[in-house]
């Protein structure tokens, strides 16, 4: 198999997983710190940072330190295939504007 289908076959099996959509979603609106993100999904920080873990070690997001937090955002710019993807994912801009803010400060 070659290694361009070995890779989007990777890159759609980080896609297969509804957590890590979610994410996507919202990480296509702004960049998100860690809190942020286990607010909205109503789940634990372990269990988000596994999921950026992935998403991070695929190459679809970006993570910035800032201070002792750590801000995640899309990495998309080579991968142009997956913008017919994310235009599929429901809006999640209502769900962000309800975000205290700053809530990693």
């Amino acid at each position: 198999m070659s290694k361009p289908i070995e890779a989007l076959a990777e890159t759609f099996k980080l896609l297969s997983d509804k957590t890590r959509l979610t994410i996507l979603a919202m990480l296509r609106e702004r960049e998100l710190c860690v809190c942020d993100i286990v607010g909205l999904l109503e789940t634990t920080q372990p269990n988000v940072s596994q999921h950026l873990r992935k998403l991070k070690n695929g190459g679809l997001i970006n993570e910035t330190k800032r201070r002792q937090w750590v801000y995640y955002s899309l990495n998309l710019e080579d991968k142009p295939y997956l913008n017919g993807v994310l235009e599929q994912l429901p809006s999640m801009k209502e769900q962000l504007n309800q975000l205290k803010p700053d809530c990693c400060n």
